[in-house]
């Protein structure tokens, strides 16, 4: 690939192709090297060594086709397995965590909610994450989101939206309803993001936070004057086929399409 010292970007799903669009913005010279690993979906089903199989293959492949630093755009893995991942690969790996810190000090409530998919709230490391973010009588939720993922991965968003701000206004609603004394919410799977305007009208009165700021920061060390171009590689299975794919990217009006990794 003809790509000037690239920054790798990969996920399971179509969700971190917004993370490559935040790449881009910021860095418009950058070369970047986008990897939809689709036959590793979901990420939010796997036990921790999956998660850590799935995303070290992608990494290593990543670090083979010369990137000089991968971001793992998926929240759930990078606060299950990023510590042991890093210990595995030599390249530079940033990881996208839930803003726990940030929710809590923008609370007026100290009251929060992390949502995100069921492998990364129901983890022993997601609480300890929690723990070790929130200040003392803050309280920290941390809801399963996964069943808001398929409305990104079916692109019911964009071709159903009635229908998905049913889905969305019930999720908060039932969230809510549990929990009124939450007032931030963040948004900590790299598909909910795409949801945020649904969010907005279901509760206006909530805060919604995307973890995605941080990372644009972190990766700026790495970055380079490349020609700008960013390269799509894409595996499939199955139930997700790279004709699929391309027609997601083509429904968000990517000026990209994958090929299909070798």
């Amino acid at each position: 690939m003809q790509l000037h010292r690239p920054i790798g970007i990969f996920d399971a799903g179509i969700g971190s192709y917004a993370i490559v669009e935040r790449v881009r913005a910021r860095f418009p010279e950058q070369d970047i090297l986008y990897f939809a690993d689709r036959e590793s979906f979901p990420y939010g089903a796997k036990t921790p060594d999956e998660l850590l199989t799935s995303v070290q293959r992608a990494t290593e492949y990543l670090q083979e086709q010369g990137c000089v630093a991968v971001i793992l755009a998926s929240n759930a893995p990078s606060i299950v397995v990023l510590t042991p991942l890093r210990a595995a690969v030599t390249v530079p790996v940033i990881g996208v965590f839930p803003p726990v810190r940030e929710a809590i000090n923008r609370s007026t409530t100290k009251e929060v909610a992390v949502f995100g998919v069921r492998s990364m709230t129901d983890s022993q490391a997601m609480r300890a994450f929690a723990n070790e973010h929130r200040e003392p009588h803050s309280i920290v939720h941390l809801v399963n989101a996964s069943a808001l993922v398929d409305l990104v991965e079916t692109f019911a968003f964009i071709n159903a939206p009635e229908d998905t701000q049913i889905v969305v206004t019930d999720f908060v609603a039932r969230v809510r309803s549990n929990q009124p004394g939450i007032d931030v919410m963040t948004l900590s799977s790299t598909h909910l993001p795409w949801l945020k305007p649904f969010f907005e009208i279901a509760a206006p009165d909530i805060l919604f936070i995307d973890p995605a700021d941080t990372v644009i920061e972190e990766i700026a060390t790495h970055t380079s004057q490349g020609k700008g171009r960013t390269v799509c590689v894409a595996t499939e299975s199955e139930e997700l086929s790279l004709l699929a794919f391309n027609a997601a990217l083509g429904a968000l009006n990517a000026p990209i399409r994958a090929s299909l990794k070798r």
